[in-house]
Formats: structure tokens, sequence, C-alpha cells
């Protein structure tokens, strides 16, 4: 589907109907990633509408010139949230550079969001200000590493923590190595940190975010770490902080049951909270 907006056309998938979430994508790769990720926890939970889009420059959305910086992405996350769901309350959710996005949206529509999803979130845009651990294979198969090709193997195992087949298919079909888009665009915009961070800072809520919050990262996460993300957990008087072991920055593929357990608890009081509101 697109949804044409002033100066971008922006490309998304929608499953389901009931209440919006929104999915917020990382870098380098498009709404297949949080379809991959998500999905199985519709399975057997009715009464959400999923809606996934393509973020400029990625996937099959475009990313235009006049697009220099993330405050700009945030206002066409914005204007299509208030395209393809006029007037009505939601929940979002956002994967590593796309949970940074996710939290310009909570600061500037706190009123309508109904629950906060942050899996491994970019919490510091500049790369040289993270508190980061170094990398670390936690479970390692090195004849999987053989049979892929030494290209193949550092492309994807540099970051994953866990060499699998599962996690090598799952990469294959939806992270770096299967990425789409205009890579002029990102490297305009990832490779400038004043291009990459928003103008303000997105963590100096005017109040604390009352919705349902979950956020989870990788004790292994050597590209966004997980220490910075506990200095944001004020933000989210209703929020669970998770560090999972055994997982980096892949976290939904390498701890896939354990991730799926969190979320369906997030989606519960998410239910119970949208609930709430809505009958008040």
């Amino acid at each position: 589907m697109e949804c044409e907006l002033e100066g971008i056309t922006v490309h998304y998938e929608t499953r389901g109907e009931g209440s919006p979430i929104v999915m917020l994508h990382g870098w380098s790769v498009d709404h297949r990633w949080m379809v991959s990720g998500m999905e199985p926890l519709f399975r057997q939970r009715d009464g959400w509408k999923r809606i996934y889009p393509d973020l400029p420059g990625h996937g099959m959305t475009p990313g235009p010139d006049w697009i220099t910086g993330r405050d700009q992405e945030l206002d066409v996350v914005l204007d299509f949230i208030d395209a393809v769901i006029p007037g009505e309350r939601f929940a979002l959710a956002g994967a590593s550079a796309g949970a940074y996005l996710a939290r310009g949206v909570a600061y500037r529509r706190p009123a309508a969001i109904d629950g906060l999803l942050l899996t491994v979130p970019v919490i510091v845009a500049d790369d040289a200000r993270r508190h980061v651990p170094a990398h670390v294979t936690v479970a390692a198969d090195p004849v999987l590493v053989s049979e892929v090709g030494p290209g193949e193997a550092d492309g994807l195992f540099e970051i994953a923590v866990v060499q699998s087949r599962k996690v090598l298919e799952y990469l294959r079909a939806n992270g770096p190595c299967a990425e789409t888009g205009d890579e002029a665009y990102q490297e305009k915009i990832r490779e400038h940190a004043e291009n990459y961070a928003f103008s303000f800072d997105v963590d100096a809520l005017p109040e604390p975010c009352p919705a349902p919050t979950l956020m989870v990262a990788g004790r292994q996460d050597s590209v966004v770490g997980y220490r910075d993300a506990w200095g944001i957990l004020e933000d989210y008087p209703r929020g669970t902080f998770a560090v999972l072991d055994r997982t980096g920055h892949f976290l939904e593929v390498e701890q896939q049951d354990l991730f799926h357990a969190l979320a369906g608890e997030w989606l519960d009081r998410v239910e119970e909270y949208a609930g709430s509101t809505r009958s008040t």
C-alpha cells in the first residue's frame, strides 16, 4: 500500500483489524524486519491492526533530498500516522533506530499513545558517546561459519552473538544482507551525527509517559548497548526494563521465545490500559 504525503510517498503494509499499532523498523532494513519479529505475537491474539511502514530511504519508500535529518523523518512518521489512522489512539513499537523515532512520537504526541515497545533502542544517536560492551560470540558454530563463507559471515556475525542456522536464515531474509532502499540517503543521514540525532533532547519529556512501556536490551549488544537505556526509565513509570543474556543487536531472533513472552505480556498491559482509558 502507498500513503501519499506532501513531498513523499510512504510504502506500508497492514495486517489485521482493531486497535492500531505502528511498527517502526531500524536502520538499513525495512518493514519486513518488524513483520518477522512481531507477527508471531498475533497468531492467537485478535483485535489489533498492525501497521508496518517503510521509513524514508528504506524499502520502497524513497529518501527525498529535502529530508536532511531525523527531525524531518519524525515529521514524516507523524504525518503518516495522521493519514492512516486520523484521530485514533495507537500503540507504538520501534526497534533500534526505529525506537529512537518512536520516542520522538511519544515526545510530540504523548496523549495519543496507549503503549510503547522499545527493542534494542538507540538511546544516544552519536556512536562515539554510547556505552557499549565489546563484541563477543556467546554461541559459536565454526561449521556454519565455514559453510556460508567469510564475506557473509563477517557481515552477519560481527554483530550477532549467536551463530546458528536460525539466526542466519532470519538475517538473510530480513537483515542487513537483505537490505533495500536508498544507500546514498542512508549514508547522508547515518554518517553524520548531527543528521542522525534530533535537534532536541527526545528524552527530556515535559512529563512522564503514562502508557505501559517495555524496553528490551541485549546484554551483549555492541551496537547500542544496554546501559544508556536504563537512564531513561524514569520517563516511563509503567515501564518494564529487561536486559537479556545471550543476545546482541538481533535480540528478536537470538532470544526469540523470551522476547515474545515479554512482548505478549506488554500487549496484555496495553489492552488493559487502553480499555480503562477509553471507558473514562
